[in-house]
């Protein structure tokens, strides 16, 4: 396993469309993704540490920032054949055991992530509802282990921001995790 820290935020960085099969049996796309207030691009998987870590806290942060029309799509986007915990099949299975509130999309060509310059999962992506890049950073400081005492939810502070003023946070911490697993 590598661990790698994410790029920080390059404000005003325009969201990419994508076309992508969901979990949910539904194609999605960038407008029917995004909320009233903006859109949370995460690249995550299923057998990353960081992002089992963090998952719990994560379906809840989430569910808050869709009443402040936030909305989330999750993209699992490493080589399934070589992980294959990461397959579609058990995309489906997490996202179910899990009650995910937010479309679960696999980007198999891998194209979205080098489009989005996707490095890590979890890597996340918080756009504001012009769908400009305003945060790049991590959930909070949690790793692969338990949350430390007086654990800040930078994530859902940053899009709490977004939501209230359209603008991210000009301080913030780069997430880290597992490298995107890339096709040879």
């Amino acid at each position: 396993m590598v661990s790698l820290n994410t790029p920080l935020c390059d404000f005003g960085w325009k969201a990419i469309d994508f076309n992508l099969p969901g979990v949910d049996d539904n194609i999605w796309t960038l407008e029917k993704s995004k909320g009233a207030n903006g859109l949370l691009v995460m690249f995550i998987c299923n057998h990353c540490p960081y992002v089992k870590a963090i998952l719990p806290r994560l379906v809840s942060d989430v569910l808050a920032l869709k009443d402040l029309g936030i909305e989330t799509i999750a993209i699992q986007s490493n080589n399934s054949e070589n992980y294959p915990e990461d397959s579609f099949e058990n995309m489906k299975l997490i996202a179910n055991q899990f009650n995910f509130p937010f479309p679960y999309v696999i980007d198999d060509s891998q194209e979205i992530a080098h489009f989005y310059n996707a490095i890590c999962t979890p890597d996340f992506f918080g756009f504001n509802r012009n769908l400009e890049l305003q945060y790049r950073g991590r959930f909070d400081a949690t790793g692969r282990g338990e949350p430390p005492p007086n654990n800040t939810r930078d994530l859902y502070e940053a899009m709490l921001l977004v939501a209230k003023t359209q603008k991210g946070p000009v301080d913030q911490k780069s997430s880290i995790g597992c490298s995107i697993k890339w096709r040879e």
